[in-house]
């Protein structure tokens, strides 16, 4: 009797475990997943918007961008003819935020809590329009600076003066970032790199002509930071074995931005003053914003696009970090309850199991008792 009263109880396990994971996969299978075909499709819906040259975006000029992390997406590379071309290649995508610039916080992950939007877009068009904006941020803050000091320091003759000068306006980088960086990297430039590219490796040090490498960013530190890496294919999918490694045996320096990252978690402000002290946006916040995946339901404008609230609801943001990770299983109530109900019907049949066996074995002692009784 008690083995028939175990096998039952094992029986019902087996079949409310199994309701359990039906009830799970139904709800998880109800949502769009980050790397599925209809996230994708999304991705590439989310444009068809804005080939309409009528649309205005004017409004983003007040707004600063926040890097929020990225994340990578396999998918088939209809582009492989080659036999060495990889099939399935790394699809990277990048996350980002809009702030009212009057509110984005350099020192908070997410920027700001109210009056956002939220935004998804391929890793290499942002970097490349990221690197770009810093680039002629840069150039700005050098041509203004350069001619402050110069006024300072006898037309910029005095080449102390115009050291110290710099270094007062907390902007060093203007004396050597278009001479000695460059030179002692061999005029390497991220900008060439901000898309996957072919890296020539050797340079008189060594020859690796027999393996082509490729240089592009990729998702780091748990989609964090962006870094640069060294690869064997052109759509920068295959990592080279011990690539910095390699890198450093070849060209005699580390590969730039292999342990820090392209991109930083401080606000960029969308708008800046030309030459003419008009106020325009600028090139990083037109050329993303119009490609990316949107969703401004929290954005106080008068016609948010919400076309990609579902995508961008499948990449989770862990508050205390900023990181990005991508979720594929959400909670799922039905299963919640199930679980409950299983484990508290477990529970009853244990103690009824258990009563069982506890009446059996008293009337086994009675049985055991009353015959010995008999034989006396």
């Amino acid at each position: 009797f008690f083995f028939h009263m175990t096998m039952s109880f094992r029986l019902f396990c087996s079949a409310l475990v199994a309701v359990v994971v039906s009830a799970a996969q139904r709800n998880v299978g109800g949502d769009i997943k980050v790397g599925s075909a209809l996230g994708r499709k999304i991705m590439q819906n989310a444009r068809s918007l804005e080939n309409n040259k009528d649309m205005n975006y004017d409004f983003v000029i007040n707004y600063s961008i926040k890097f929020q992390g990225c994340h990578h997406v396999s998918q088939w590379n209809a582009e492989a003819d080659d036999e060495d071309d990889v099939r399935i290649k790394t699809k990277r995508l990048v996350r980002f935020r809009l702030c009212p610039s009057d509110s984005c916080k350099n020192d908070r992950s997410v920027g700001c809590s109210s009056k956002y939007g939220d935004y998804v877009v391929d890793l290499n068009t942002f970097t490349a329009a990221y690197l770009e904006t810093i680039e002629n941020e840069k150039d700005d803050i050098c041509y203004e600076t350069q001619a402050e000091c110069s006024t300072q320091c006898n037309n910029g003759e005095d080449a102390d003066c115009m050291a110290a000068c710099y270094d007062s306006f907390g902007v060093s980088f203007c004396l050597n970032a278009n001479d000695d960086d460059k030179q002692d990297n061999d005029g390497f430039d991220p900008m060439d790199y901000a898309e996957c590219a072919q890296y020539n490796l050797g340079n008189g040090r060594r020859r690796l002509e027999d393996v082509q490498y490729y240089l592009g960013p990729y998702c780091a530190d748990q989609g964090g930071e962006i870094h640069l890496g060294l690869f064997t294919d052109d759509t920068c999918t295959t990592f080279a074995q011990n690539g910095e490694s390699t890198f450093y045996s070849a060209t005699g320096y580390e590969l730039p931005y292999s342990d820090t990252s392209l991109i930083s978690n401080r606000c960029l402000s969308c708008g800046r003053m030309d030459e003419d002290g008009n106020y325009e946006m600028k090139d990083v916040c037109n050329n993303v914003y119009g490609i990316s995946g949107k969703c401004e339901t929290k954005m106080n404008v008068d016609y948010p696009n919400e076309s990609a609230c579902t995508y961008i609801e499948g990449i989770k943001i862990i508050r205390d970090d900023g990181v990005i990770r991508t979720s594929a299983v959400k909670k799922s109530k039905a299963a919640a309850v199930a679980i409950g109900l299983f484990l508290t019907i477990a529970v009853l049949l244990a103690g009824y199991v258990y009563y069982l066996r506890t009446k059996l074995g008293r009337a086994m002692i009675n049985l055991s008792a009353a015959s010995q009784a008999t034989i006396t």
